[in-house]
């Protein structure tokens, strides 16, 4: 499913509504948990949803071994000097300020993502991220971290300047089809 942004994955402490309680309603007979993954609620795009345990499962297990391919793009907020790389930052809870998320060498968790620069223009720089782990606002730390990329994405009200809208969005996934085996890659353009 495409995700829009600024809509929980899945129900939050005081919104019921999400995109797990719009599947349940939409699959009333699919078995499991349905939702593989999910994304800020900020960001939009791709979401793989399974219809039963089975599926779910091998599908989950993709993601774990890491054979499930992401795209993310974003626009920043500044020109970057390089063309493409990999952010190796650590990062953990932000435990006085959550949910904000933190670089931390010492406790923080292993997170990695590989850029690379599709265009600069007005000052701002269009970029495809490839989150290598999946940590909580890992592409919006590394892009915003002075150790990282140093320039926020567009309307990041967590890590930069608040905007109509965060302009980070899942583009594209590529994985196998659980029954029929074949690799399939879903591409949902970004709106921006």
């Amino acid at each position: 499913v495409n995700k829009p942004p600024e809509f929980l994955s899945v129900p939050g402490k005081r919104i019921e509504a999400s995109v797990l309680t719009r599947m349940r309603r939409y699959l009333p007979k699919a078995k499991g948990p349905l939702l593989v993954h999910r994304l800020d609620m900020s960001t939009s795009g791709l979401l793989l949803v399974a219809k039963n345990e089975k599926t779910h499962k091998n599908l989950q297990k993709q993601f774990i071994q890491r054979s499930i391919k992401k795209r993310y793009v974003a626009i920043l907020d500044g020109e970057l000097n390089t063309i493409s790389g990999i952010i190796d930052l650590p990062l953990r809870v932000d435990l006085d300020n959550r949910p904000q998320q933190l670089v931390c060498y010492e406790h923080g968790k292993p997170a990695q993502t590989k850029y690379k620069v599709v265009g600069i223009e007005n000052g701002k720089t269009r970029i495809h991220f490839y989150p290598i782990t999946g940590r909580t606002h890992q592409l919006r730390v590394h892009a915003a971290h002075t150790d990282g990329l140093n320039s926020p994405i567009v309307g990041d009200d967590l890590y930069g300047t608040k905007g109509q809208r965060l302009h980070l969005h899942a583009e594209m996934l590529k994985f196998t089809h659980p029954v029929t085996l074949e690799v399939l890659e879903i591409v949902c353009k970004a709106p921006f």
